[in-house]
């Protein structure tokens, strides 16, 4: 990949769309596609097994497998996960790093906010409905253009999965309706004047449809490959996400983009050649 001419990183933001896999090739996806062009992108990258919510989203945010992080629906659901914890979160590293800067997550699904971010680090935390949440992150990033580390998670496609079937109409439609509320926010990124210094990660935790047509949770391809995109500042356009880049890595990634220590004991990395290094 050639050097591309780079700006200072100041900011990530990460939107997840909950259980879309790779299945956004199917959909109408415009948002998604722009943000894909403008950065490296790929729609074969792998997620953790096993496939389900809190074990991705625990991986994508520690940067361990489940088996490290031990992480599942139930657990994140009824308990806190430990602040002394040998696998922090981006969240803490970046907290422990620079404990004055801001950081914020949104999510629909609220088992994230204390099961896989840790408490009395300086995380905003907002829990609401999708529609609701893309119009609160938009106005939060108005009001707080010095945001450090904003993590957003849209839960619509993988109900529609659950209730219509992966891959099924209604559930492509679903993902089109999370493409639009995306586009909210980084609508909202452009209006702040945000948008030539940040680091845009977009991404899913998981698919669905391998083996249970309305379920995930397999190593079944459908269930594991995700599309995974980053885009900003030493990241040339359309480029190929190097190979063997996985849904752990993401918080490497970020870590590099600001300039953040990557914790020793994480197994996330940041591919080669990503931000046009030779």
């Amino acid at each position: 990949m050639n050097q591309v001419e780079s700006k200072e990183i100041r900011r990530a933001i990460i939107i997840g769309w909950d259980g879309a896999g790779s299945f956004v090739e199917q959909a109408e996806t415009p948002v998604l596609d722009r943000w894909m062009a403008r950065g490296g992108a790929t729609l074969g990258a792998q997620t953790v097994f096993p496939t389900i919510s809190a074990e991705c989203w625990g991986s994508l945010l520690h940067g361990v497998t489940p088996e490290k992080h031990g992480l599942n629906n139930d657990k994140a659901a009824v308990e806190k996960y430990p602040g002394d914890s040998p696998y922090p979160s981006l969240f803490r590293v970046a907290h422990e790093a620079y404990p004055e800067r801001k950081l914020a997550a949104f999510t629909c699904w609220k088992p994230i906010m204390e099961g896989i971010i840790e408490e009395g680090i300086g995380v905003h935390k907002v829990s609401m409905p999708d529609p609701e949440l893309a119009l609160a992150v938009a106005d939060y990033i108005r009001s707080n253009p010095d945001v450090y580390v904003l993590f957003v998670q849209f839960d619509l496609p993988d109900c529609a999965g659950h209730q219509y079937g992966y891959g099924e109409p209604d559930y492509l439609r679903a993902i089109s309706e999370t493409d639009r509320m995306t586009g909210v926010i980084m609508q909202a990124v452009e209006d702040a004047g945000m948008l030539e210094d940040s680091l845009i990660v977009m991404t899913t935790d998981h698919g669905g449809g391998g083996v249970n047509p309305k379920g995930h949770g397999t190593d079944h391809p459908l269930d594991k490959t995700v599309f995974w995109t980053c885009s900003g500042p030493g990241i040339a356009a359309g480029s190929a996400v190097p190979e063997g880049l996985g849904l752990i890595d993401t918080s490497a990634v970020v870590c590099r983009a600001l300039g953040l220590p990557i914790p020793g004991q994480w197994e996330a990395r940041v591919p080669e050649g990503l931000f046009g290094e030779a």
